[in-house]
């Protein structure tokens, strides 16, 4: 056992070398810190505005339709003019879901909102890969980790993207702790079997921390989804997880700074990949709880040396 936690703590230390290693010889350590806004407002200069007044230089894009060529154009223009990136179009739509009417219609809207992140031109366009539960369209299922599962999200993503045919954004899955990808090796296999130069990656750390190993060994495991999969990294998400403690395994998503997850790692990590990639918090409820969030990424990145953009 103590020669095992050695050779962890060797590839640990040697990780953090190397990105250090890296910044010293000129990498920019840059990170663009982005989230969701609570301004009542349509305008896209108000809402540029206050992506800036909140300390944002990354956004989640407004609302938009596929095709309205002057609400798109007012957005690029708002949002390049304050210097605020977009960094992603979601479409959160199972496209596996076992109803065949349903999956069709799903597919469909994903194609579209990868359409309208072309033509906003934000950094991606990221779903999950779905989920053959009939209930809950993330939910578990025995065969969301079979090879059919893998072979339908390969099929799903390379007709998204060979109906789109973007230029400007990537198409991109999240990982998921019961759904493939489930972590970074399988995500490397989806992304060579995709085989298209529009398929990017979504990094969503948290949600491939699915069993008490990566738990513990989160720096490690950060450390591991980028060096296996940070050429391919457009855009990621900020959250944190606590272990709730009771007779089964519960990871609790929590504000950044309340969980375990090593945020300097990881803001180290984005930050080494020299391209200003966001990161964008998510599924918190109030101003009050993404503030604070915000400030505890903003502190963690000063002590670590990594400038947000």
């Amino acid at each position: 056992m103590a020669s095992s936690h050695t050779r962890r703590n060797f590839v640990l230390a040697t990780g953090v070398a190397a990105v250090s290693a890296g910044l010293l010889h000129g990498e920019t350590a840059t990170v663009r810190l982005g989230g969701p806004i609570f301004l009542k407002s349509d305008d896209p200069g108000e809402l540029a505005r206050e992506h800036r007044r909140l300390g944002y230089s990354a956004a989640y894009c407004p609302e938009a339709g596929v095709g309205d060529a002057a609400r798109i154009s007012a957005i690029q223009k708002a949002f390049a003019e304050n210097g605020v990136v977009i960094a992603e179009v979601g479409a959160w739509k199972n496209m596996l879901d076992p109803d065949v009417e349903r999956r069709r219609q799903n597919l469909a809207y994903v194609t579209e909102r990868c359409a309208l992140a072309d033509e906003v031109g934000a950094l991606c366009c990221v779903d999950i890969a779905g989920s053959y539960n009939p209930g809950v369209w993330y939910g578990s299922h025995p065969r969301n980790l079979s090879k059919e599962f893998f072979d339908s999200t390969v099929e799903n993503c390379r007709k998204i993207i060979d109906s789109v045919k973007p230029s400007r954004t990537k198409f991109s899955v999240e990982m998921m702790g019961w759904s493939l990808p489930d972590g970074p090796d399988s995500y490397v296999d989806l992304v060579r079997a995709v085989d298209r130069p529009a398929f990017g990656v979504h990094m969503d750390v948290c949600n491939g921390v699915n069993c008490p190993r990566r738990f513990y060994e989160n720096s490690a495991f950060i450390h591991e989804c980028f060096a296996k999969l940070g050429q391919w990294i457009v855009s990621c998400h900020a959250k944190d997880l606590l272990w709730v403690t009771e007779m089964n395994v519960h990871f609790q998503e929590v504000i950044p700074g309340r969980g375990q997850m090593d945020y300097a790692r990881y803001l180290r990590e984005i930050g080494a990949l020299g391209r200003g990639v966001p990161l964008m918090l998510e599924h918190l409820t109030t101003p009050e709880e993404y503030d604070e969030g915000a400030r505890h990424i903003r502190r963690v990145a000063a002590e670590a040396g990594v400038a947000l953009a």
